[in-house]
C-alpha cells in the first residue's frame, strides 16, 4: 500500500450515553461524515461526539499505536471501544498528527440528528460535578495518585491540599499528568484502595 493511500483522520469519539467509554477509529479523508452517519445505528440513543480527530500519514499505523496503547483497557477486541478518559487517547494521538480537524468533524456530527440535542443535553446534566462529601470522602482523607507516588489531604467537598497548596482536584491532577488538556481526574485517584470514578459511578 502506498503512502498517499494510507492518509486519513484517526479520530476519537465518545457518546453520553456511554459515559466513561471512548471510540479511537479512522477513516479515510473523504468519508468522515458518511463514517459518523453509520455510528448512529438504531442501537445507539444519540450520535457519537468528536473529542479529537488528526489528520495522519499512515491512519492504520496510528491507529495500531493507540489501540496498543490502551489495550488493557479494551471493553471488546472485536469493538474499538476503550474504558479512558478522551484526554488519555488524545494526549497519544495528538503528536502523531499532521493536522487538528477536530472543528470541521465536529461541524459534521453536529448535524447528525440535531433533534437529539435535548436528550443529549438531558443525559449530560446527569452527571454532576464530584463532590467528597456526597461520595462520603471527608476532610482529612488521603486520596493517593495512580501515576506516581503521590498523595492529597481532602480539604473539604471540592478541594484539596498539596505539598502546602489548596488545589481542585481536576487542577493537580493536570499538574502532575504534566498536560493543560481537560481531565476527568477520578481516573487518577483512588481512596482507600478503590477508584475514585468507581466511587463516583456509586454514588451518583
Amino acid at each position: 500500500m502506498g503512502e498517499e493511500s494510507s492518509e486519513g483522520i484517526v479520530y476519537i469519539l465518545t457518546n453520553p450515553a456511554m459515559p466513561g467509554l471512548v471510540k479511537i477509529g479512522k477513516t479515510s479523508r473523504d468519508s468522515v461524515e458518511i463514517r459518523l452517519v453509520e455510528l448512529y445505528s438504531t442501537g445507539v440513543p444519540v450520535p457519537f461526539e468528536c473529542e479529537y480527530a488528526a489528520r495522519v500519514e499512515d491512519a492504520n499505523a496510528v491507529e495500531q499505536i493507540l489501540h496498543e496503547a490502551f489495550g488493557p483497557y479494551r471493553i471488546n477486541p472485536k469493538r474499538e471501544f476503550f474504558d479512558i478518559s478522551s484526554e488519555e487517547a488524545r494526549d497519544v494521538l495528538q503528536p502523531l498528527g499532521t493536522e487538528d480537524v477536530t472543528p470541521e468533524i465536529q461541524s459534521e456530527a453536529n448535524s447528525i440528528d440535531v433533534e437529539s440535542r435535548p436528550g443529549v443535553e438531558r443525559l449530560r446534566s446527569r452527571r454532576p460535578n464530584l463532590d467528597f462529601h456526597e461520595m462520603e470522602i471527608h476532610p482529612g482523607a488521603e486520596l493517593k495518585f495512580t501515576r506516581a507516588d503521590e498523595s492529597v489531604e481532602v480539604i473539604d467537598n471540592k478541594r484539596v491540599r498539596y505539598q502546602g497548596e489548596t488545589y481542585l482536584l481536576s487542577k493537580i491532577t493536570r499538574e502532575l499528568l504534566g498536560t493543560q488538556n481537560k481531565v476527568h481526574p477520578t481516573r487518577y485517584w483512588t481512596y482507600k484502595g478503590k477508584s475514585l470514578r468507581e466511587i463516583y459511578d456509586e454514588t451518583y
